[in-house]
């Protein structure tokens, strides 16, 4: 169900420019439905009012106390239908009924589509076998290792293949490209083979700074497949 904070996104993003596909993934829903409500000038809750009666068979049993369910909902999101349910029997003796708990659900399921938190969107990667490695350095010093009672301040150079989870790691004590060259070594020969692409953070020891900071130093180049 596409809720109304949704839409409003979608609307400002493509006022700032972004393409329809863009704003659809930026709003959490396809390109096909984005392009539907693009053209419309009325949200969801506008829309579906529109295709219900507009009047009630019986007064709204839970009128006067959906103020403090409003609340409780928004303080804490995850609350279940059922747990508010019980509170409400117990806050106010037999006013609500058993048999009254289906219609307080979806309620509630309405609340949290219509006027609710905006979900999360997630973007799912997808990685291939042999594909992608990657690499960083890792401080260790807050860990407070010693040798012989003194403190052993180090790094480590942690290698990983993205789609297994493969991992080794190469101590070192700084972060220059002379660890990243041993470390990167260490893990190919532990690993016993290359993975096509090879992934790591924005490191000093990789890229000229700061007159330069997109071209790669020669060295870094040099262990590059391409270089």
């Amino acid at each position: 169900m596409i809720t109304d904070n949704q839409v409003k996104k979608l609307k400002t993003h493509l006022q700032s420019g972004a393409s329809v596909e863009l704003a659809a993934a930026k709003s959490g829903m396809d390109p096909k439905t984005a392009r539907k409500y693009r053209s419309l000038t009325k949200l969801p809750s506008e829309i579906k009012a529109e295709r219900i009666r507009t009047w009630r068979t019986r007064d709204d049993p839970f009128a006067d106390v959906w103020t403090m369910v409003e609340g409780l909902l928004e303080i804490n999101p995850g609350l279940e239908a059922q747990t508010i349910f019980e509170h409400l029997q117990r806050t106010y003796p037999g006013r609500f009924s058993d048999g009254q708990v289906r219609t307080f659900q979806r309620r509630v399921k309405y609340w949290r589509a219509t006027d609710g938190p905006d979900k999360a969107v997630m973007f799912p990667q997808v990685h291939q076998p042999g594909l992608l490695s990657q690499s960083d350095f890792t401080c260790m010093n807050s860990l407070g290792i010693t040798i012989a009672g003194q403190p052993f301040d180090h790094l480590i150079y942690h290698f990983v293949l993205s789609y297994s989870n493969w991992e080794t790691g190469t101590i070192c004590f700084s972060e220059s490209f002379e660890s990243l060259s041993e470390g990167l070594q260490n893990a190919l020969w532990t690993l016993g083979g290359v993975p096509q692409a090879h992934q790591t953070d924005r490191l000093s020891a990789a890229v000229n700074k700061p007159d330069n900071p997109e071209t790669f130093t020669r060295m870094y180049q040099g262990r590059l497949p391409c270089g």
